[in-house]
């Protein structure tokens, strides 16, 4: 410190009496006016709404329906909900809360939603790369699958995913996969949500000799986990090229009955969409609808290949999708029209796909900046999908999706208090003007400092505390040298 700043200081610091507290009796003044001072506190602290966590920051990004962006704002939680979202000031001063997160100068906004992938496969990363989809399928992942999935190698995969998820900021994923009721208890123990379905398909796999089997083991999950406050179950035919008619409707039959989703992969490839107009001389989405199949809340991973009438088809039935940009650039699949999709009103969410060749990662970062930059590209055009659109195709659109909205997918009163805290202070996140386009295009995953699900804090300044990051590494390192032997 200068000199003459230290001097200036010293000669405006108050000179402070010892106190001795026999002078209180000297003072009758001072113990009317600290007397008066706590009679006029002490309602204050009364009247203050009860609140388990308030979550503070610069920046509030809302994503409601208006898509509020709030300045110095704050989160009030309480239970499981969000009771209150707005200016800090004014949450500070109506609520009084057990813990504070005040995080400064960084983000809040709501927990990032997965609406496509398979969690277990994490185990099979990068088995199988730079391949088109039918062989990656049908030399790689369908023997790798049935040499070595079993239902402790899906609590394991499934715990590594939840792992990079939480980390990541994802709150909500929604999963198609084998021994769907481990993936469940699996995902409930990680602490975050899971739209899960029993997978469907018309060959023997690990956990069904026969899709009548499947079917049965479909229908006692979704009774188990009916009601569930992070499990919502579904049913999950692969898709319509692996599934007979009389299948998918029983599959919807099924979801009918229980209320429940149903989960389908659709016009990924465009060789389905030729198989299916050789034999069916409908496409896929044509030959569903057909079926009555999208009665009832469905979600559709990919819908690369689309018509103009699939996409009528979709928007008639309320049909929700998941645009996963990387699997269908990794895979060379084609690029969904997702811009003609947003402008029919589809609800279009976001999804990873599976890390094994389709996607190696699960980063909802990654797939926000992609699916823009993706429509920019092929549409010609750099307003075809803006930042702020890319943000609510992996928060409110994603929740829509699912039919999870009223739930999810925004920070307001009233819902699930699912949200996340990013930090603003590396090289790659400064300077900034505008919040939307920083999430998207500069902002990585490893920003993400805080994870709070269902109004549980479930990773706080980096560390996931539901689950141990070391033994759960070290046990996918071990099936990684198994499964490699497997293949041999």
């Amino acid at each position: 410190m200068h000199k003459h700043h230290a001097g200036s200081l010293r000669a405006q610091a108050p000179r402070w009496r010892a106190f001795h507290p026999g002078s209180l009796l000297l003072a009758p003044g001072f113990v009317l006016s600290l007397l008066r001072t706590l009679a006029l506190l002490t309602p204050l602290v009364l009247m203050a709404d009860p609140a388990d966590v308030i979550v503070t920051a610069h920046y509030v990004v809302t994503m409601d329906a208006d898509r509020h962006l709030i300045l110095d704002g704050a989160i009030a939680v309480r239970g499981e909900h969000i009771v209150a979202v707005g200016p800090r000031a004014d949450i500070e001063r109506q609520f009084q809360a057990a813990k504070h997160l005040d995080k400064g100068d960084a983000i809040v906004m709501p927990g990032l939603i997965n609406t496509h992938a398979h969690a277990a496969m994490s185990l099979f990363r990068g088995i199988a790369d730079d391949m088109n989809l039918q062989d990656w399928l049908n030399k790689f992942i369908f023997p790798a699958e049935k040499k070595n999935v079993n239902a402790e190698f899906v609590k394991w995969g499934t715990r590594l995913a939840c792992l990079e998820m939480l980390r990541g900021g994802i709150t909500t994923y929604t999963d198609m996969y084998y021994y769907e009721d481990t993936v469940a208890a699996t995902t409930r123990e990680a602490g975050i949500r899971g739209v899960l379905g029993e997978t469907v398909i018309g060959f023997p796999v690990n956990d069904a000799p026969t899709p009548a089997a499947a079917l049965k083991l479909a229908e006692g999950f979704i009774r188990h986990y009916h009601n569930d406050p992070l499990i919502t179950p579904a049913i999950a035919p692969h898709a319509p090229y692996t599934n007979s008619n009389e299948t998918l409707k029983e599959c919807r039959a099924m979801a009918l009955h229980y209320n429940a989703p149903v989960l389908i992969h659709l016009s990924e490839t465009k060789k389905e969409n030729e198989d299916s107009l050789r034999e069916y001389h409908m496409t896929p989405a044509q030959r569903l609808d057909s079926l009555g199949f999208f009665r009832g809340h469905t979600l559709v991973a990919h819908a690369v290949w689309v018509t103009d009438n699939d996409i009528a088809i979709l928007k008639r039935n309320d049909t929700g999708v998941a645009h996963c940009p990387s699997s269908n650039m990794m895979l060379a699949s084609g690029v969904a029209p997702v811009v003609k999709m947003l402008d029919h009103g589809l609800n279009v969410g976001l999804g990873t796909d599976g890390p094994a060749g389709s996607n190696n990662d699960f980063d909802l970062f990654e797939e926000m900046d992609l699916a823009a930059k993706l429509q920019k590209l092929t549409n010609m055009d750099p307003r075809a999908l803006p930042a702020k659109t890319a943000v609510a195709m992996a928060t409110i659109k994603g929740a829509k999706a699912l039919g999870l909205a009223k739930e999810i997918g925004s920070l307001e009163a009233g819902k699930r208090a699912d949200l996340i805290t990013l930090r603003l202070d590396r090289a790659h996140a400064v300077p900034m003007y505008d919040v939307y386009s920083q999430i998207v295009y500069a902002l990585k995953s490893s920003d993400v400092i805080d994870v709070m699900v269902n109004g549980k804090i479930v990773v706080e300044n980096t560390k996931c505390l539901t689950i141990d990051a070391q033994s759960t590494i070290a046990k996918a390192k071990e099936y990684g040298v198994k499964i490699a032997q497997s293949l041999k």
